[in-house]
């Protein structure tokens, strides 16, 4: 009977062999399988392995391994259908070798490798289902055990039943089939490189040689064999399961506890090995971001085996985790022999101090997976604890060893590790002292890894700020898994590594309990006066970095006043550089006062009193210039820290104004140019500060109902700065306005006062009320003796504010109207100083180029002033163009003002016009004097033509008795000097303009207008004699200045006033014969007049007539051709335009004169007079003909008074004329043969 049982129940033969073949085959076990997991030493563990699909939960909750699997009567395992409830009692020998055969099998794949791509695809997938086979028994063994396993007990029955039999012998048989196993497979530092290689395989096409299974099969294999030997123990209910067959190693009996042990201390050894051999290739820099896994599995394999200890630890009270690896760890850092159950650990290890460090860093990182395999990132939620007994060891030996000569490079990574422990873990005071103690003996050391380079590590923090930032990282760690963390031994040195480790451990205990007591303590006592003046520059900057972070995490008053304590002991005097550190880090401590919101006066105090005295020795003129370049570096940080402290205020309510003081009064006096300019840079920043700070505080105490208290105490407090900065800043910045070369800088700090002064007007200084703002444009916009250069960037800086235009255009109209006139008459002066800034060649200087640029942004604004707006409007003439040439927008301006003037009919209104346009001006004169003086042709020609333009566009409004007296400076100092050797060019290109101003002038003057006239008649005759060349040239007649003054398309009055003025000019000075000799260069003025009369086309026969006389005696006395030709041209022009002009009969100006010619040379030129009317003749007989009674009288008078009878020459001369005159020639020559 028991035969046919048992044959029933064996393979092949098995009554239900035909059911199990059409059940469908259930999903495989969880596996290692990296091939669906990126190389991320944060990411999830394998969506296919042990933690992701539950089979580490619900082996440490003593669930059922697979509920859902198993539940049919039979199971296939290994192509063979088997019975679910009893195949592993029945046949647990044929079991497992039919497993050891699937591994010999798989290991026969790997030795037969074939390089063929072609084969690759079937070889993976007959390893991948030989690995599938035995993974899914190892699972059936699992599953097995929890359902059906009970511990023996001794039954009443004499016979017990066969299968009770082999049921209790099950534990033992199993413990011994699974010690073949590992005997069989044996331990992973064993396997052949050729299979250890598989573990840095990535193949993302999942297709894998059968080496990689196999070795992902060794991994499944160790990891079951402890699963089952755990569920087996538990099973048991603490009874010890031996195998009957075996002794371990050692000669004991073997037991499920020492095979579990075995096998658990041989795999952290492997581990730990494989972790060795990565370790050998890892650099200092990349310790936190390599991590210790050859592949995730590895990874998964070691969080497996924490949960499993720990989980152990807490039900069955044996070792943790942390107790094995201690163990295994220690040894190898002390040098001495490993445990015997730790046998086989690699015995080389290029520096098992720092490979200690790494693996336990690493392996507290993997202590934030959770049982699922996610990662946790709070310490609340790690589930392997801490490490600090090791860790402490481990750091006393850092600690230790460097006296021995451990270098920089590796106390870093080791206190990088320490720090990422820390924020795993809660911080260890204990490691915090070790850390000091080592710190503290080498405050001096630069901390510097010599291959690394500085990139910033262990630089002296260029500012408090910087200083405080760092302090303020120190405080802030990044997140352990960030590239901040990871990089951190890039950026930071062992020492900032160490302050972070401190911050963390300060910041558990914020209400200042024991532990931060005891730190502060063992902190203060490491510090005397000795140790203190020891400090160097870099000891100095460490020790005051290590005090902010203290002060961040602890009473921030005790910290600093402690710091103020130990600073006090270094001697008064140290060297600028370390004098330079003390005030960033005091800096740096006031920084963090505003930040908490507590005042700073006591700290301010003393380190202004320091700043004073230093800055006393900065200005003592017996101070070496090498000792004054020295002090310039802590005076300058100082500028740049308290700078610092103002910009971050909220308020200025701190009482920040204490380091505004008399040093100031020392230090600006003394300063070089580039000095200067910083410290007006700072003066600008506080400037700048405080009116926004204030500015901030008027908007909320209108929008705030609560806030008007709160405002008058913060009025107080800012105007409690601004009266520092007017006392210590104003007076020197008013020495320098009048340099001829100011600081750019100083116009910018001259606008911020002005601003202030425009925002809390009763902070300014008594000498500037009632009106501070004015009073300060006055001195630094619109004082003639200031430098261009500051006017032009002063102004822009004003008058592009809104606020503060709108205020100087809203007030009363006498006060407004002068700010803005002012203002325009600054932009007129350095429009007409622009060439003043030109190299000797002509080229822009730096100066020059900048004046030039502030220039234009000037002309644009002021162009916008609503009075200049107004008058252009007036005029019609608003600028086109957005961004106006300082030179057209002049000429605008001016025209415009002329414009506006002559369409004004009320007198008030017209003397009101005179009084702002000789505002506009000023005493321009003046303003162009040092271009006449420079000799610049440039400059010249500017202030030539600026001046021209307002006496031609002006020349009404210039005749009035107000400002008169300008136009005759302009007369007598620009045309009318003694010598004219450099104006030439501005004068020719100029002149026009001056002559049809004054023409105009001459003419409107009701006072002075005889005297005006008087004036344009010596400029003319000057210039005339001037520019008029000794013989004709076309060309430069043609250019002629008073031709080209006297020239107009359309012939107006203002234009035949000039030229009439011209012509009388002309002939009194330039055509007057001296007897019979002609006057000099008669070509060229000849040549002159008929330009005139050509280019104009005058008709009035009273203004072309006015050089008729002397170019009728031209024409009756010179021969010369060419002037004989130009005089008869230009008689020509006169007689046809003339005749032209008298519609209604001969022209009587020409009449009288040709009469009054004849008259006065009868007797004389007789025969010359007749051949001069007979030119007219020709051109115009009836002229001459209303000449014949007086050209007939005058013959006979001569014949009379010669007595000698008829002259027969002279009256064929005449009878010739008279043969020219028609009709009433013919009549006259009758007359005569009478006679």
């Amino acid at each position: 009977m028991a035969e046919d049982f048992s044959q029933s129940l064996t393979p092949p033969v098995s009554p239900f062999a035909a059911d199990s073949l059409c059940e469908l085959t259930p999903a495989h076990p969880p596996c290692f399988c990296c091939s669906d997991t990126k190389e991320d030493p944060t990411g999830a563990l394998s969506t296919e392995g042990y933690a992701a699909r539950g089979s580490l939960k619900r082996l440490l909750l003593r669930l059922d391994p697979a509920p859902a699997e198993y539940e049919t009567d039979t199971v296939e395992i290994f192509g063979f259908p088997w019975v679910t409830e009893t195949a592993l009692v029945e046949s647990t020998t044929l079991l497992f070798g039919l497993l050891r055969q699937k591994i010999y099998r798989l290991e026969t794949l790997v030795q037969a490798g074939s390089n063929d791509f072609g084969q690759a695809g079937s070889l993976h997938y007959e390893a991948e289902d030989l690995r599938l086979q035995c993974i899914s028994f190892l699972q059936y063994v699992k599953v097995f055990l929890h359902r059906y396993l009970e511990p023996s007990s001794s039954s009443n029955a004499d016979q017990p039943h066969p299968y009770e039999e082999l049921e209790a012998q099950l534990p033992s048989a199993l413990l011994e089939e699974l010690f073949g196993i590992t005997l069989l497979i044996g331990r992973l530092k064993d396997l052949p490189a050729n299979i250890q290689s598989a573990f840095t395989i990535s193949n993302q096409g999942k297709i894998f040689p059968p080496s990689w299974h196999l070795l992902h099969l060794h991994l499944d294999i160790h990891w079951f064999v402890l699963e089952i030997l755990h569920i087996l123990g538990h099973k048991m209910q603490g009874q010890v399961v031996y195998a009957h067959q075996f002794v371990n190693l050692t000669g004991e009996n073997l037991t499920d506890t020492s095979l579990f042990e075995e096998q658990l201390c041989g795999l952290l050894c492997d581990l730990t090995g494989l972790a060795m051999g990565k370790y050998s290739k890892v650099r200092p820099t990349e310790a936190l971001s390599t991590h210790h896994f050859l592949c995730p599995c590895t990874k998964e394999l070691w969080v497996l085996l924490m949960h499993l200890l720990e989980q152990r630890k807490k039900v069955l009270h044996t070792q943790s985790f942390w107790s094995y690896m201690n163990l295994l760890l220690r040894p190898l850092v002390s040098g001495k022999p490993a445990a015997e159950q730790f046998s086989g650990l690699p015995t080389h290890c290029k520096d098992p101090l720092g490979f200690t460090w790494w693996l336990v860093t690493h392996l507290a990182m993997l202590g934030q997976y959770n049982r699922n395999g996610t990662l946790l990132r709070s310490k609340e939620e790690n589930s392997l604890g801490d490490n600090w007994t090791l860790t402490e060891e481990l750091l006393k030996l850092t600690c230790n060893t460097t006296q021995r000569g451990l270098a920089e490079e590796q106390v870093r990574m080791h206190a990088h590790c320490c720090l990422s422990l820390c924020l795993l873990w809660e911080p260890s005071t204990s490691a915090v002292s070790t850390l000091w103690d080592y710190h503290s003996k080498n405050l001096n050391s630069s901390f510097t890894v010599p291959w690394l380079g500085v990139s910033g590590v262990g630089s002296l923090y260029k500012s408090p700020m910087a200083l405080l930032e760092q302090a303020r990282c120190c405080c802030r760690p990044s997140d352990l898994h960030s590239s901040g963390h990871t990089q951190l031994y890039r950026s930071a040195n062992s020492f900032q590594i160490f302050l972070r480790v401190l911050a963390l451990c300060l910041a558990q205990d914020r209400a200042g309990g024991v532990p931060q007591r005891q730190i502060k303590g063992r902190i203060y006592s490491k510090f005397s006066s000795k140790k203190m003046q020891d400090l160097s520059e870099a000891g100095l900057m460490n020790f005051l970095l290590l005090f902010l972070v203290v002060a961040r995490q602890v009473e921030l008053e005790d910290v600093a006043s402690r710091a103020s304590e130990l600073l006090s002991f270094l001697p008064s005097n140290c060297p600028p550089g370390h004098r330079t550190l003390v005030w960033r880090g005091q800096l740096s401590l006031l920084l963090l006062f505003q930040e908490r919101g507590l005042d700073v006066g006591a700290q301010a105090s003393w380190l202004a009193s320091s700043f004073n005295e230093t800055a006393k020795e900065f200005y003592n003129k017996t101070t070496e210039v090498s000792r004054r370049l020295a002090l310039w570096g802590p005076l300058g940080s100082y500028l740049e820290g308290v700078a610092e402290v103002f910009e971050t205020s909220t308020n200025l309510s701190l009482s920040e104004e204490k380091l505004l003081n008399e040093g100031f009064d020392w230090l600006l006096p003394a300063c070089r140019l580039s000095e200067l300019n910083s410290a007006l840079g700072f003066l600008q920043t506080v400037l700048a500060q405080l009116r926004r700070v204030h500015q901030r505080s008027v908007h909320s105490a209108s929008t705030l109902a609560w806030a008007p208290a709160n405002t008058n105490v913060g009025k107080e407090r800012h105007l409690a700065v601004a009266a520092k900065l007017w006392a210590h800043f104003l007076p020197f910045l008013r020495s320098l306005r009048l340099s001829q070369t100011p600081p750019a800088q100083l116009a910018d700090a001259a606008a911020g006062f002005t601003l202030l002064a425009s925002d809390l007007p009763s902070s300014a200084p008594q000498d500037l009320q009632p009106n501070p703002v004015h009073s300060i444009m006055q001195c630094f916009g619109w004082d003639d003796m200031v430098h261009p250069l500051l006017v032009t960037r002063y102004l822009t800086h004003l008058l592009q504010n809104s606020e503060l235009l709108a205020s100087i255009s809203s007030g009363s109209a006498a006060v407004s109207g002068s700010a803005q006139s002012l203002s325009v008459r600054a932009w007129f002066r350095c429009v007409v100083q622009r060439h003043l800034h030109k190299n000797q060649d002509g080229s822009d200087s730096k100066a020059g180029q900048a004046l030039e640029e502030q220039l234009c942004e000037l002309t644009r604004l002021v162009l916008r002033l609503p009075e200049v707006d107004s008058l252009l409007q007036r005029a019609g003439l608003q600028p086109t163009a957005t961004r106006l040439e300082p030179l057209l927008a002049l000429e605008m301006f001016v025209k415009a003002v002329g414009s506006v003037y002559s369409g004004l009919q009320v007198l008030s209104e017209r003397s009101a016009m005179v009084t702002r346009a000789l505002d506009y001006v000023g005493d321009i004169l003046k303003h162009i004097k040092p271009s006449l003086v420079s000799k610049n042709q440039e400059g010249l020609q500017l202030a030539y033509w600026a001046v021209g333009c307002i006496v031609k566009h002006w020349s009404p409004l210039l005749a009035t008795s107000k400002a008169q007296q300008l136009l005759f400076r302009i007369v007598d100092g620009l045309l009318l000097p003694h010598n004219l050797t450099v104006q030439d060019k501005a004068l020719r290109d100029s002149l026009p303009l001056y002559l049809q101003g004054l023409s105009v002038a001459s003419c409107v003057s009701q006072s002075q207008g005889a005297y005006l006239r008087q004036q344009l008649r010596s400029v003319i005759r000057r210039y005339l004699d001037h520019f008029l060349p000794a013989s004709p040239s076309v060309g430069v007649i043609a250019n002629h200045p008073v031709l080209l003054s006297a020239c107009e398309a359309n012939p107006t009055s203002r234009g035949a006033s000039l030229r009439r003025t011209i012509l009388e000019v002309l002939c009194e000075s330039f055509l007057q014969f001296r007897g019979h000799a002609p006057p000099p260069r008669l070509a060229s003025v000849l040549m002159f007049l008929l330009e005139l009369l050509r280019r104009n086309s005058d008709s009035d026969p009273g203004l072309l007539t006015l050089p008729f006389p002397a170019l009728l005696r031209c024409v009756m006395l010179v021969n010369e051709p060419q002037v004989r030709k130009l005089s008869t041209d230009a008689l020509q022009l006169i007689v046809e335009r003339c005749a032209v002009a008298s519609t209604e009969g001969p022209c009587d100006q020409m009449i009288t004169v040709l009469r009054s010619f004849a008259d006065e040379n009868e007797g004389i030129y007789d025969r010359q007079v007749y051949s001069v009317l007979e030119t007219v003749a020709v051109l115009d007989p009836s002229v001459v003909q209303a000449l014949i009674p007086n050209l007939s009288a005058s013959l006979r008078n001569t014949e009379h008074k010669r007595g000698l009878g008829r002259n027969t020459a002279l009256r064929s001369a005449y009878r010739k004329l008279l043969s020219l005159l028609g009709e009433c020639g013919h009549a006259e020559m009758t007359s005569l043969e009478a006679d």
